[in-house]
């Protein structure tokens, strides 16, 4: 899979329209994990939108479920994304486990639950995150434990990340992700915060807490880079940088994520992605996996699926793929003896 089939083009069209600091960290990877990447992250930027832009959300989980169950099955598909997202998790053996655990997930946003505590919180994320820093994971060729802990120890510490962010935006739409422990503990009143959202001296606590528990699973995650095969390793690092600032510009501007949004410059993106160039080189010197905290026990589900392999993409989807592949390169055939320019097609060579 390249990046100049039609299908992964269609992805990178769609998520130019919204992922900024993905596409920073992506233009780091290998040709063909970022390929393979940028069909991963536009189903999971889909799956998301189908739920989170609809009108009727129990709906849109209807939908996004449906889709991912022909993609599983092998049906004929005829969206670009699903297309590359099948191809994509055949070729690379991926469970069905884990893009259903997203989609679970986005199950839990649609019904507005709530988290009581840190652990039911690191549930949720396991979900909507964790099974994306594994299934990214899976396209590197990670398949032992400790690589895909430090996979999840990422998205995990991204999600948090995202979570304290967006406390201000959430709220606007009656969403609240903060553990209801802590916002007791804080002395904050769920409901009367939501009425009526405003920054306080005991939000900014609750947000910090929040802060604190994803840096702990950045240094994890960190640890985790240097399992990674060598081409891997500037792009992933560099996805850490970038949310990771995130987190350190929040704190620097007083944790306030109600009045303002925090946001990193693009400068300051490539210059977070040109540092992770860097941890490349380092990489072998870090702290060994061994010295790793074990992972979560609400990510344990993802770890076991990825490291059996579970279910994945069967005979019947591997031959529609193939059969689907051949009629377009005929199309493509057809076309060069009609004397039309030939079009870029699925498996053709990237060009220099």
């Amino acid at each position: 899979m390249r990046s100049s089939d039609p299908d992964i083009a269609a992805c990178a069209a769609r998520l130019r329209r919204g992922s900024v600091s993905f596409h920073a960290a992506s233009r780091l990877l290998p040709a063909e994990v970022r390929a393979a990447a940028t069909a991963l992250y536009a189903f999971c930027r889909e799956a998301d939108d189908a739920v989170d832009l609809a009108a009727d959300k129990q709906a849109g989980v209807a939908a996004i479920s449906a889709r991912l169950e022909a993609i599983c099955r092998g049906v004929r598909l005829d969206d670009p994304v699903d297309r590359a997202f099948a191809a994509t998790i055949a070729r690379h053996g991926i469970p069905h486990a884990l893009p259903e655990a997203l989609i679970e997930g986005l199950a839990w946003d649609a019904a507005g639950r709530r988290y009581a505590t840190l652990a039911e919180l690191r549930a949720y994320a396991a979900r909507v995150a964790g099974s994306v820093g594994v299934m990214m994971a899976m396209l590197m060729g990670a398949r032992d434990e400790a690589s895909l802990a430090a996979a999840c120890d990422l998205g995990l510490a991204m999600q948090l990340t995202n979570i304290a962010r967006d406390v201000g935006e959430d709220a606007a739409e009656r969403r609240l992700y903060l553990p209801l422990d802590w916002l007791d503990e804080a002395g904050l009143e769920p409901e009367r915060f939501l009425a009526r959202p405003a920054f306080t001296p005991a939000l900014a606590q609750v947000i910090g807490r929040l802060l604190e528990e994803a840096e702990r699973r950045y240094a994890a995650a960190g640890r985790g880079i240097a399992a990674l095969p060598l081409a891997c390793r500037p792009g992933i690092a560099a996805a850490r940088r970038i949310y990771r600032e995130i987190g350190r510009l929040l704190a620097a501007n007083g944790l306030d994520s109600v009045s303002t949004r925090t946001r990193v410059s693009s400068r300051r993106k490539l210059g977070l992605a040109a540092l992770s160039l860097a941890d490349a080189a380092t990489a072998g010197l870090w702290a060994p996996l061994a010295a790793s905290p074990p992972p979560c026990p609400e990510m344990r589900f993802l770890i076991e699926a990825a490291a059996s392999g579970g279910e994945t993409v069967g005979a019947a989807a591997r031959v529609i793929l193939l059969i689907d592949r051949l009629e377009r390169e005929e199309r493509a055939a057809r076309m060069i003896a009609a004397g039309a320019r030939r079009p870029l097609v699925c498996g053709a060579a990237e060009p220099a």
